[in-house]
């Protein structure tokens, strides 16, 4: 009967299919009428009286199921297992027993972790020299201090900046990612650590600040709160030079342009060197960073989106984050410049609106490129107005302001940074290359660009004045050259920015959803405002 309950998946106090399709209606319905009786359940309720009855000195009787406990299992195996579980949950786990506890003081199970959870590759059985255990690491330095690694932005005023923090072997590391020297963009970026957490003995991690040229020396790391920590150095003295303000500021200017004062003829790019060393050497590397993410792609996305170096005039190269939204894609400052900040969109590009440029010749005259991109804002505009949305409620198509005289080199206003949405148009590999040349009279910080284009779209640039007065949205065209590469013509300022790929891989940068990433562009456009 059992053997015939168990084939036919009910309970005993059911019966046998087979044997019910043989009862009368009568004795099927009183046998129905029984209340079910869960084999599981009928299992816990004799274990639990086996336990009671072992727990009063009574044998449990040969009918109870034998039992299996995990403290039953050979240490090794328990090591394993224990090994497989996240470094989060083992604490909890240590409280259930002392064997447990014992047994979580084995290394082998947190060199587990520290490899799986941070990827840590080193040799750990190293630190047995230092006394250090992987609990210790784990523990004391990983995961304390977890919370900040990822992808940052310091509160430098304008200038914004992008900082990593990694798991570097036995150290974690916040490494400041610079853009090369002006004009090379397609040069690959620079960085230097800013600060660097080791456990170099069991009582506690020590942080220490690499700012300056005299060596580590101490510093501090405090969790200001979620998605925000800062920075402080304990001995600014050891960022000052012998020389003085003098030989800080060259020594400054070789690491961050590559030259020197006197290679720099232009005087109005000499001021704006000289004011960014003040204003950011003030600081001495006692910084608040807020947390960023890479931009979420689709396949439908019109290149892969991501960080992007950029020239910008006299200001130098700076970085962009290229996202896509719909039917728009956005340029948005990471670093940025007095006049149009890090935070801000630098452009925004209309991916409904393509722009076909003509031959070769004409394309030489900057009249014939400013009349067709002029059409392509007018038919923007009607198309807003018949649509009875606000006009320019995303910024494009505004009707910016003519200047009366037209920006002198170097000028007053700069591109700066611009809010758009992304393509779900076919991806840029399916464009075929058309000759490209910049209108004559439009300068460019690299005279080194493609000469090939797959596609343009109609877009808007942010300009303003210095401390961003007077901003405004002018057109433009958005060019895309490749996978990596992709230009923006400044129609009113006759610039253009040439921008390249970061090819560096940046490490927990991704944003947990698209709305995180939505809500940290606010923030840090709102904090730039």
């Amino acid at each position: 009967m059992a053997v015939c309950a168990r084939l036919c998946g009910v309970g005993p106090s059911r019966g046998c299919r087979r044997r019910q399709q043989r009862r009368g209606p009568a004795e099927a319905a009183a046998a129905d009428s029984e209340p079910d009786t869960d084999p599981e359940e009928e299992r816990i309720e004799a274990g639990a009286a086996a336990l009671a009855g072992a727990g009063g000195g009574r044998s449990a009787g040969p009918s109870s199921p034998p039992r299996c406990s995990l403290l039953e299992l050979p240490p090794e195996l328990l090591v394993e297992i224990f090994a497989s579980l996240p470094g989060t949950d083992l604490p909890s786990l240590a409280q259930v027993c002392t064997k447990f506890r014992r047994i979580l003081h084995t290394d082998t199970i947190w060199r587990r972790r520290c490899r799986e959870e941070y990827g840590v590759c080193e040799n750990l059985r190293k630190l047995e020299i230092t006394g250090v255990s992987c609990r210790d690491v784990y523990a004391k330095l990983l995961h304390r201090y977890r919370h900040i690694l990822g992808l940052w932005q310091p509160d430098i005023g304008p200038y914004g900046g992008l900082l990593n923090v990694v798991v570097d072997g036995l150290f974690i590391i916040g490494w400041m990612y610079l853009p090369p020297h002006d004009p090379h963009v397609d040069d690959p970026m620079r960085f230097k650590p800013l600060f660097r957490i080791h456990l170099m003995e069991r009582k506690s991690a020590t942080v220490e600040c690499m700012y300056g040229h005299r060596g580590p020396h101490n510093g501090h790391v405090q969790v200001v709160k979620k998605d925000e920590f800062s920075t402080k150095c304990n001995q600014t003295d050891h960022h000052r030079m012998s020389g003085g303000r003098q030989e800080e500021f060259r020594t400054w200017l070789r690491e961050e342009w590559g030259r020197t004062l006197e290679d720099i003829f232009h005087e109005h790019m000499q001021e704006l060197i000289l004011m960014k060393f003040i204003y950011t050497s003030q600081y001495d590397n006692c910084l608040t960073y807020r947390r960023i993410y890479l931009p979420p792609s689709h396949p439908d996305d019109l290149i892969r989106p991501g960080l992007f170096k950029g020239t910008y005039g006299s200001h130098g190269l700076e970085i962009v984050m290229l996202s896509f939204h719909g039917k728009h894609a956005r340029g948005t400052k990471i670093t940025g410049d007095p006049n149009i900040p890090a935070g801000q969109q630098t452009v925004e590009i209309d991916l409904r609106h393509r722009i076909h440029l003509p031959d070769i010749e004409s394309l030489r005259d900057f009249n014939e490129l400013s009349r067709i991109v002029l059409e392509v804002r007018e038919q923007v505009r009607q198309e807003q107005q018949q649509e009875g949305g606000p006009e320019d409620a995303e910024g494009l198509g505004r009707q910016s302001p003519q200047p009366c005289a037209e920006p002198p080199a170097e000028q007053a206003k700069w591109p700066g940074d611009g809010g758009a949405e992304a393509a779900a148009e076919p991806p840029a590999q399916s464009g075929q290359g058309q000759p490209f040349v910049l209108p004559v009279g439009v300068s460019s910080r690299n005279e080194d660009y493609p000469r090939t284009c797959r596609m343009c779209f109609y877009g808007t640039g942010l300009i303003a004045g210095h401390g961003f007065t007077s901003p405004e949205r002018t057109p433009g065209v958005f060019v895309l050259f490749d996978e990596d590469r992709f230009g923006f013509i400044w129609l009113e300022l006759k610039s253009f920015s040439l921008y390249s790929r970061v090819q560096a891989a940046f490490r927990n940068a991704d944003a947990p959803s698209p709305q995180a990433f939505e809500e940290m562009l606010k923030n840090i456009q709102s904090l730039a405002s």
